[in-house]
């Protein structure tokens, strides 16, 4: 059975933004897409909300919620298989739970305390941090993928960056990017970053230099034993950048499509679990970013 890409849907714009990106990720693949809404609303501003939309109940509210991203994803791609799940439940559990099963959970970013959406939602990051299976997360409503009428621009830039980490051997963010860049028949971009510490660096005119291109050097073979075995039929750019990659990073992601980045899982630890670069891009990326689960 083909695994879903299943998408968070709560009636807002970042999460309509996420079903279009979601539609033609399943689209893409070949895969069923399921809808999932998962809130307390008894809890929370479910009743408020129902009651200024003139709802009788929260449950029509969430119905109509839910008809509404069916729509639009079928007015997407119309020969998208679609399943819809409304949770009762906190919706970062709920969320994790489905992505064992899923190929992949989209997620829209929200802004929180009135601000932009250059800030993370909640459950953005804490489903990021925590799932099983690769989690997207599209950036704010003002990126380069937003169209006029609020739609998502499906591969503009014809581009899928990866970030390549110090343990890049057998990296399933990398095949998650291959993936990607095979199905979206993009570039991949594989960047490595690289930093020359600053009690290496020197002024002496004869050996100014050697320090730093020592480490571009270590750096430029971390990449290429990562991409040893990396596919032929994928136009690949190697890519070796001075700076953290905390900042590399978002700045290459100004002309992709997507930024895939791996976060380490130690599966005896339940805590978060994301790393400082991938909270980094997460906030920062001006594209949807991929954040794949790496086992310790």
């Amino acid at each position: 059975m083909d695994l879903p890409i299943v998408v968070g849907v709560d009636g807002s714009e970042p999460s309509l933004r996420a079903v279009d990106w979601a539609a033609d990720e399943a689209a893409l693949r070949g895969a069923p897409l399921r809808l999932v809404y998962a809130s307390l609303w008894e809890r929370y501003e479910g009743a408020a909300l129902a009651q200024g939309l003139g709802k009788p109940s929260e449950q029509v509210m969430v119905e109509d919620i839910v008809r509404t991203a069916v729509r639009r994803a079928h007015l997407r791609r119309t020969a998208l298989r679609i399943t819809t799940a409304v949770l009762p439940e906190e919706p970062e559990y709920a969320l994790v739970r489905e992505g064992h099963e899923a190929a992949a959970l989209v997620l829209g970013s929200r802004g929180r305390s009135g601000l932009a959406e250059t800030v993370l939602g909640s459950v953005s990051l804490a489903v990021a941090a925590r799932a099983a299976c690769p989690v997207i997360v599209l950036r704010a409503s003002h990126d380069n993928q937003v169209s006029h009428d609020n739609q998502v621009r499906a591969g503009k830039h014809g581009r899928v960056v990866v970030g390549i980490g110090e343990r890049a051997t057998d990296s399933a963010a990398l095949r998650f990017a291959v993936q990607e860049a095979k199905l979206r028949d993009a570039t991949l971009d594989a960047v490595r970053a690289w930093r020359c510490p600053a009690y290496e660096s020197t002024d002496h005119p004869l050996i100014a230099g050697e320090p730093a291109r020592l480490h571009e050097r270590h750096a430029a073979e971390i990449l290429e034993q990562a991409l040893k075995g990396a596919p032929e039929d994928v136009d690949l750019r190697r890519r070796t950048i001075e700076g953290p990659a905390r900042r590399v990073l978002p700045d290459a992601s100004r002309e992709a499509d997507l930024l895939v980045v791996g976060a380490r899982r130690n599966p005896g630890h339940f805590g978060l679990q994301l790393g400082r670069v991938a909270h980094a891009v997460l906030h920062h990326a001006a594209c949807a970013v991929a954040v794949v689960p790496e086992q310790v």
